[in-house]
């Protein structure tokens, strides 16, 4: 019974700690809690690869945090916040990375596939048109359709 007792509070104890994960702020109006929720939201946390650092629990999203809210502290407006970090971390912090020579293929890369496909296409129902419309074209001769015949029956006879 003791065991199980002790087994009951060390688990209780251990729901505690990860509950102790939570960031606690206190910020001086609801307008710089707003602008910290809305910097974590739309930059990338470097490990996660796909979270933004409000929903990640890596410690280095931990550190972004605690790094935000110390620039919201020190009165730095969003967009030296945003361009300290990627100047720490590059680009892949930002969700929507600029519009620049680097991230050109990013930004235009699916269009372009999507117009390369729809070619392709085209192309494609453009053939298939073209031997509905003429048949007779694609008839095999009477040499190619004996030659097709032969090939047919040898390959049953090595069956």
């Amino acid at each position: 019974m003791k065991r199980l007792l002790l087994a009951c509070l060390l688990g209780l104890s251990l729901i505690g700690m990860a509950r102790a994960a939570i960031d606690t702020y206190q910020f001086r109006d609801e307008v710089e809690r707003e602008r910290f929720r809305s910097l974590t939201e739309e930059l990338r946390c470097p490990k996660c690869q796909n979270q933004n650092i409000a929903d990640s629990n890596a410690p280095i999203a931990t550190d972004l945090r605690r790094e935000i809210f110390r620039m919201l502290e020190e009165g730095r407006s969003d967009k030296e916040i945003v361009d300290f970090l990627v100047m720490r971390y590059g680009d892949f912090v930002m969700y929507k990375p600029p519009l620049d020579s680097r991230t050109w293929l990013l930004w235009y890369g699916p269009f372009a596939l999507l117009g390369l496909g729809a070619l392709v296409l085209a192309v494609l129902v453009l053939r298939r048109r073209k031997v509905e419309a003429a048949p007779e074209q694609v008839a095999l001769s009477a040499a190619e359709r004996e030659r097709l015949d032969a090939l047919l029956k040898h390959n049953r006879e090595d069956q």
